[in-house]
């Protein structure tokens, strides 16, 4: 995959419920168009992780004050023009529009935003296995009992242009799939 143009602060988030590999697809993708890698995960409160751990979905009061530190630091990398790729599962689409508040220019209804949405779709089943891998080895603090509320609070509306990914295949397919979508996006957008 060729590098994103530098010099224009842009954001890619990678979306989805915990399994979906946005983190391992979030790390790739960055890798190969030679920019910094976020973890939305890393940005939570120990009390928002805590809860998670305990099977207790977070509300809209544990999320609110995460998204809005999301969005000031992906805002300071949208102005200094830097590229980011970000892991996050931006389930709603509200939560999304905060995100897309990051740039400095985006006006809420219009599709010109600095900050990007691609979906990781995976079958119920195939999350399940994942989330219980993950659990059983220690590699994550979300139990396999929060997957269902997320899969309830997902909303996906097809106005808002999200490219949506098989994840079930390999990882460099995905990484392919995402970056030829996005270069293909950027050069239709010059005309």
């Amino acid at each position: 995959m060729a590098p994103i143009v530098q010099g224009t602060g842009e954001v890619i988030v990678i979306m989805g419920v915990s399994g979906a590999g946005k983190t391992t697809i979030g790390n790739l993708l960055a890798e190969a168009a030679k920019c910094t890698f976020l973890d939305a995960d890393d940005f939570h409160p120990d009390s928002n992780k805590e809860k998670m751990r305990e099977g207790i979905p977070l509300s809209e009061e544990d999320r609110m004050p995460w998204l809005q530190g999301l969005c000031d630091a992906l805002k300071e990398r949208i102005i200094a023009g830097k590229i980011t790729v970000l892991a996050c599962s931006a389930l709603r689409k509200r939560y999304r529009e905060i995100l897309r508040l990051s740039d400095p220019d985006h006006l809420p209804g219009r599709h010109n935003c600095s900050v990007k949405f691609v979906l990781l779709n995976v079958p119920v089943e195939v999350l399940s296995d994942r989330v219980n891998n993950r659990l059983a080895n220690g590699e994550h603090f979300m139990p396999p009992s929060l997957l269902q509320s997320q899969l309830e609070l997902l909303e996906i509306d097809v106005s808002e242009g999200i490219l949506q990914v098989d994840a079930t295949q390999n990882p460099s397919v995905i990484v392919k799939t995402i970056g030829d979508s996005l270069i293909q996006t950027k050069a239709s957008e010059s005309y």
